[in-house]
């Protein structure tokens, strides 16, 4: 569902559409003002202050997506060598079910062996 939500900015009214939330919308509004006005206090024009603010968080928006990428491609290391572990384990317990036959043949062998020594 759209939302028509109306955020003041340095006294200038924006009327956005969107589907997040009004108080979302607001709290953006409002860390975007603080933001400007960070950049005015600074010397910059409204104009500068607002563009500054916009590479600002452009550049928070790339970082994220970086570190969510490298995150990503961690997981996926992660998922890749679980697998592997699995394959290694169910190769082990087939080799381990493997040794017990032939521990449990050797065994019956000396039996045979020993019943035909007493004979």
């Amino acid at each position: 569902m759209m939302n028509k939500v109306k955020v003041v900015i340095l006294g200038k009214d924006y009327t956005l559409q969107t589907e997040e939330s009004p108080n979302y919308v607001y709290a953006l509004a409002r860390q975007l003002e603080i933001e400007i006005k960070s950049n005015m206090d600074k010397g910059a024009s409204q104009y500068t202050a607002a563009v500054m603010a916009a590479l600002s968080a452009m550049d928070d928006l790339n970082r994220q997506k970086r570190q969510l990428d490298t995150t990503a491609d961690m997981t996926k290391e992660y998922v890749d060598d679980a697998g592997r572990a699995r394959i290694e384990r169910d190769a082990a317990y087939k080799e381990i079910e493997s040794l017990k036959s032939k521990i449990a043949q050797l065994e019956n062998t000396i039996k045979l062996k020993k019943l035909g020594d007493s004979i």
